[in-house]
């Protein structure tokens, strides 16, 4: 511990007759979070951020089963109920995978439609986006089926080459060439899915940059999950995100982003998004704890979109609706 010289401070102290400096230069007006006293230009705006924020629900997605969260909907009338739950309470739009008999992720026209087609009956104003990711023999031309169909009005391209898990997870360049201009010809919207800041790197190398993809485009990211930008604990959600940002502003600075509530981040990564001014996508697709902190498993994703309607209170920016999203994303 240091010695302190007590005498000279009790000298200070009298010196300056035991008060504060105070100098009111702007009196009788002391302190205002608009303007100065002493000149008429504005000291503070209004932030410059969408009013409106899009709440997507990732209703199943890929890989989890019921032995990782035993409340995985699975089924297409699981799905299906799953999704008209959360589009009943208000969210934006809904992102859809379907499965096969034994919870496995499939691309299939039927069973999309059975999911697909009783939503938009019941939200005639509805997008939906679908993932469509051919990794098995006939997958490719079932996706150019579903896509013929019109069932989706949006579908993420995946900019990315990494390990997901265990499972490398790759799309060649022609593949994501070739996939994109499907997707735009279908008259779908191609949303740009990053995992990790080189993805950007990609999408802009083989998509913009080739004109398959016009700007301000609609974007994905998808942080967190292993293999993905890491976001092992809070510093790392700040850097990794606000880094995959700055790539995607540096190449598309009015693009549309929305980040994805995805493996320990969770619902920490679309608060922090969503207090960015960005959108987010929450629900059961990409991760089935609740909290970075805890191991809570989500029980839905009405549960989830519970959450996401305290956050759109607490920080001012109301769900956009389905007709909001539909213009939003260029519809």
């Amino acid at each position: 511990m240091t010695n302190v010289n007590w005498e000279k401070v009790q000298a200070g102290v009298e010196r300056e007759k035991k008060k504060m400096v105070w100098r009111p230069y702007g009196a009788p007006q002391i302190l205002s979070l608009e303007n100065s006293a002493l000149h008429d230009a504005p000291i503070s705006v209004p932030w410059s951020i969408p009013e409106k924020l899009i709440v997507s629900v990732a209703i199943t997605g890929a890989f989890f089963r019921h032995d990782q969260n035993p409340n995985q909907p699975l089924t297409p009338a699981e799905i299906r109920d799953s999704a008209m739950a959360v589009l009943d309470s208000g969210a934006s739009t809904v992102h859809i995978h379907v499965r096969d008999d034994q919870g496995y992720n499939v691309v299939s026209l039927e069973r999309f439609k059975a999911v697909i087609e009783p939503l938009k009956k019941k939200y005639p104003d509805l997008a939906v986006d679908g993932c469509l990711v051919p990794a098995l023999d006939g997958e490719w031309d079932e996706m150019c089926r579903v896509l013929d169909s019109k069932l989706l009005d949006a579908a993420p391209v995946n900019a990315t080459a990494t390990y997901i898990g265990d499972s490398l997870f790759a799309k060649p360049a022609p593949i994501l060439m070739e996939k994109t201009r499907l997707i735009v010809e279908s008259g779908a919207v191609p949303e740009i899915a990053v995992y990790t800041d080189g993805d950007v790197s990609n999408a802009d190398r083989f998509l913009i940059k080739s004109g398959l993809i016009k700007t301000p485009a609609v974007w994905l990211i998808l942080p967190a999950l292993p293999g993905c930008s890491p976001m092992d604990n809070p510093r790392q959600m700040v850097e990794g995100l606000t880094r995959s940002v700055a790539a995607i502003r540096d190449i598309d600075p009015d693009g549309l982003i929305m980040v994805c509530a995805a493996g320990r981040a969770a619902m920490y990564v679309a608060t922090m998004a969503a207090v960015m001014g960005l959108h987010v996508r929450i629900g059961m697709e990409d991760t089935y704890w609740l909290w970075p902190h805890r191991d809570d498993r989500i029980e839905s994703n009405s549960q989830v979109f519970g959450l996401a309607n305290h956050l759109s209170a607490a920080i001012g920016r109301p769900i956009a609706s389905t007709t909001d999203y539909r213009r939003m994303i260029g519809l």
